[in-house]
């Protein structure tokens, strides 16, 4: 009893052991492993081909972007040259407003100067009237000498209103100049109001466009390493479908040596002391679910190999011998074992595999079925 734990324990540590230096979970076989990787191959040019397409269309996306932003570009440069001119005559109307009011000032100043020297001399003469009257009639020399006094005083009255007529004109067109200056003051400082909205509308849209352009890149940049990854997939997997064709061909070479090499008798076998319970599990993770028949099938391949000399001469060197067996890569036996999950069937079948007793011939292998594949067909496998 205490050997027998031993032996479990032995071969659970062997399991581990193959299990640690396993890389690969050999979950089906080889010619499944192949399709497999084929269809991951062709899953993966599928989407580097999407992924190429899809930087295409962000690069196209991203060139429209670009001549987008450089007619932007040109629209805010005109706008912003439009808004300094606009700013520029603005300043040119209120140095010219300024300039109208002092003159305008000046002007009303020579008016008022006017208007108050005409009114003195209008009033001293008013109120002297009858003095001068009296005086240039008395220091006239004649008719003519008074005469001319009174067209003087005529004359230089007619001038007094005359020049006041004149600077209120003046003053009055200043101010209207002034009037209309201010209007295209307004008129400009409206017009500026427009052009800054739009600077501010375009420098917006130049701000957007430019994100969008920078997040394309951004975008293009992750598609362009996922393009790469891809690429690097896919030679990985056309290296592993050389080896696993590689492996496939040496497969169907160990499978016709087998047939033609030389075959010990049952009788020449000493079975060691876990073998029935290695055997049992193993035939419970590949057969659990099939009948017995198909039960009785996996155990006759483990010992067809045992038998034959191109394989290994023990159960446990043909079950752990390198990516044969699916379940000892994937850790499923190291499980069973532990577990002892074999039921009566799997230990009936390993019982008559190791007694001799083989419904599959001389097949070393069995797989699920595949198109081509000819065998001996038991529940879901093809022993060949």
């Amino acid at each position: 009893m205490l050997s027998m734990k031993k032996r479990i324990l032995t071969v659970l540590v062997v399991a581990g052991l193959f299990g640690a230096l396993s890389v690969t979970t050999y979950a089906l076989t080889t010619q499944e492993k192949i399709n497999q990787k084929e269809q991951e191959k062709k899953e993966t040019e599928n989407r580097l081909n999407e992924t190429q397409n899809n930087i295409e269309g962000m690069q196209e996306q991203q060139n429209t972007l670009k001549g987008e932003l450089n007619n932007l570009n040109t629209q805010l440069t005109e706008v912003s040259d439009n808004l300094e001119k606009l700013e520029n005559q603005i300043d040119a109307k209120e140095q010219e407003i300024e300039v109208t009011q002092q003159e305008l000032a000046e002007a009303q100043k020579t008016a008022d100067d006017q208007y108050a020297a005409m009114k003195k001399r209008i009033q001293y003469m008013y109120e002297r009237n009858d003095y001068y009257f009296l005086e240039a009639m008395l220091s006239a020399n004649n008719f003519s000498d008074m005469l001319n006094y009174f067209d003087y005083v005529n004359a230089l009255s007619a001038y007094d209103r005359k020049m006041l007529t004149q600077f209120e004109q003046t003053r009055d067109d200043i101010a209207a100049y002034e009037v209309k200056l201010n209007e295209e003051r307004e008129e400009l400082a409206d017009y500026k109001v427009q052009v800054e909205a739009e600077q501010a509308r375009v420098s917006g849209l130049v701000s957007s466009t430019s994100n969008s352009i920078a997040q394309y890149s951004s975008q293009i940049s992750v598609a362009e390493q996922e393009a790469e990854a891809y690429e690097a997939q896919i030679k990985q997997q056309e290296e592993d479908l050389k080896a696993l064709r590689k492996k496939l061909a040496e497969e169907i070479a160990m499978s016709k040596l087998a047939a033609k090499s030389a075959k010990r008798d049952i009788s020449q076998i000493s079975f060691a002391e876990g073998d029935r319970y290695l055997l049992a599990n193993l035939i419970y993770c590949e057969a659990g679910g099939e009948p017995y028949a198909g039960q009785l099938a996996v155990g006759a391949v483990v010992i067809n190999r045992v038998l034959s000399s191109v394989y290994p001469d023990t159960v446990t060197g043909v079950i752990y011998q390198r990516s044969q067996f699916s379940p000892v890569g994937s850790g499923r036996l190291a499980i069973a074992l532990a577990e002892n999950k074999a039921t009566a069937n799997c230990y009936k079948a390993a019982d008559e595999a190791m007694a001799g007793v083989s419904n599959v011939g001389n097949c070393v292998y069995f797989r699920t079925p595949i198109p081509g594949l000819t065998g001996i067909s038991i529940g879901g496998h093809i022993f060949y």
